[in-house]
C-alpha cells in the first residue's frame, strides 16, 4: 500500500482551461482551488469531497455534473503513471491503450497514477439546489413520477431515499452546491473542503450498487418500503445517468454503463454498534435487499459501478485467475474486462499491481 496523501499539489492553466491534480490530492483540495479563483470554472467529479482523485477517476467519478459534462474520466486529458520497472510515463510515451486502461478501469491494478491533467467545465454563476422529501409510505410510485420528468433533459438530479420528509429550495454557486449535497452549510467558509480530520466516532457500514435499465414497478417500490421499515438508517441514492454520458461509445473508456441505462443505484446502511450479533444483522438485511432488487435492476450481467466495490461479487483467488475474475468483473466492466485484462498481460505479466478485485491478467 503506497500512502500518496502528500503528492497533492494542484496546478491550474486558466488560459487552457484545464488543471494538473496530483493524486494524492482530495477532491476538496481540487474544488478549492478552482472555486478560489473563479466562480464560472468546476469539474465534475464526486459528491464526497473528502476522497482522493487518483482513485475516484481512475474508477469512473460519478457526480452531480455527469448529465451535463460526463464522468470525471471522461475528462481527462493527460495523466503521468509509474509503470511496474519505475519508469513515469505520460498520454505521449505510454501504450495507448494503457491510457484507456486507467481511466475508470481502476487504475491501481495497472500501475501506481501519479497525477491527472483534468478539463475544466464552464459552470453557471448561480445554480438552484432543492431536496423534496416524500415518506415511503402512501408516497410509493412518487419517484417514478419525479423521474419520468427528468429522465430526458440533461438537468442534474440527484434522488436519495431515505423516508424522510425535507424540502428546501435555494440559488447558490456551483462550489456552494458541492457543499450542499455532501450534507454541510451553502455558507461555511470554502476552508471546510481542505478538511482531512479523521472522524473519531468509528461508524460501520455496507454498500453496494445496481444500475437501472427499466423503470421499477410500483411492485418494486412496494418491496422498498417493507424493507426499509425494517432498519434505522437504510438508505438509497439513484444517480441519474443519461445527457453527456449516452453521447460516448461504452468502449471510450472501461466504463461500459451508458446507453439504456437510466441511473446507478447505490445502497447503503450504516451502524455504530459492531458487535458480531448486530454486524451480522446488518450484512444481511443488505445482501437481502440486493437479492431482492434484482427483477427490477440490469441483467446479463448484473451489473455494478467500480467505485462501489463489493467482495459479495467475489474475489480474486491465490492464483489470480483470469476466468474466475470473469465473474465479478463483467459485473464492473461487462465486455470491456478482456481487454483490461490483456492490457494487464501487456504492462504487469507477473502480477506485480494485485488486490481482491485487482484487474488479472488474461
Amino acid at each position: 500500500m503506497l500512502d500518496l496523501s502528500n503528492l497533492n499539489k494542484i496546478e491550474i492553466d486558466w488560459k487552457e482551461e484545464t488543471v494538473w491534480v496530483q493524486a494524492g490530492a482530495t477532491l476538496g483540495q481540487l474544488y478549492y482551488a478552482i472555486a478560489n479563483k473563479s466562480n464560472v470554472h468546476g469539474f465534475p467529479g464526486g459528491i464526497c469531497f473528502s476522497v482522493g482523485t487518483g482513485g475516484l477517476i481512475s474508477g469512473g467519478g460519478l457526480g452531480t455534473m455527469m448529465r451535463k459534462f460526463g464522468l470525471g474520466a471522461d475528462n481527462v486529458v493527460d495523466a503521468r503513471v509509474m509503470e511496474v520497472n519505475g519508469i513515469i510515463l505520460d498520454k505521449k510515451t505510454m501504450r495507448k491503450d494503457l491510457f484507456w486502461t486507467i481511466r475508470e478501469g481502476g487504475g491501481a491494478s495497472f500501475g501506481v497514477i501519479l497525477a491527472w491533467k483534468l478539463k475544466l467545465v464552464r459552470v453557471p454563476e448561480k445554480v438552484t439546489v432543492f431536496s423534496v422529501g416524500k415518506k415511503l409510505e402512501g408516497q410509493k410510485n412518487s419517484l417514478n413520477l419525479i423521474w419520468r420528468k427528468k429522465i430526458a433533459s440533461k438537468s442534474l438530479l440527484l434522488i436519495v431515499v431515505t423516508g424522510l420528509a425535507l424540502k428546501k429550495y435555494r440559488e447558490t454557486t456551483w462550489i456552494e452546491s458541492v457543499l450542499y449535497f455532501y450534507g454541510k452549510r451553502t455558507n461555511e467558509s470554502l476552508e471546510v473542503l481542505l478538511d482531512k480530520s479523521i472522524p473519531t466516532q468509528k461508524i460501520h457500514n455496507k454498500g453496494t450498487s445496481d444500475f437501472v435499465k427499466t423503470p421499477t414497478p410500483k411492485s418494486g417500490w412496494k418491496m422498498v418500503q417493507r424493507l426499509f421499515l425494517e432498519e434505522e438508517r437504510p438508505q438509497m441514492i439513484l444517480e441519474p445517468l443519461g445527457g453527456k454520458l449516452d453521447e460516448l461509445s461504452e468502449f471510450e473508456i472501461p466504463f461500459p454503463h451508458r446507453t439504456g441505462n437510466l441511473y446507478n443505484i447505490q445502497y447503503l446502511i450504516n451502524w455504530g454498534d459492531n458487535s458480531e450479533n448486530v454486524s451480522s444483522q446488518k450484512l444481511a438485511w443488505m445482501r437481502k435487499l440486493y437479492k431482492d432488487m434484482e427483477p427490477y435492476a440490469a441483467n446479463s450481467p448484473r451489473t455494478a459501478y467500480l467505485n462501489y466495490r463489493d467482495l459479495d461479487f467475489g474475489s480474486n483467488d491465490e492464483d489470480y485467475s483470469y476466468s474466475k475474475a470473469k465473474i465479478w468483473g463483467e459485473m464492473y466492466f461487462n465486455g470491456n474486462f478482456e481487454r483490461l485484462a490483456k492490457v494487464k498481460s501487456k504492462v504487469d505479466p507477473n502480477n506485480i499491481f494485485r488486490t481482491e478485485q485487482s484487474i488479472p491478467p488474461y
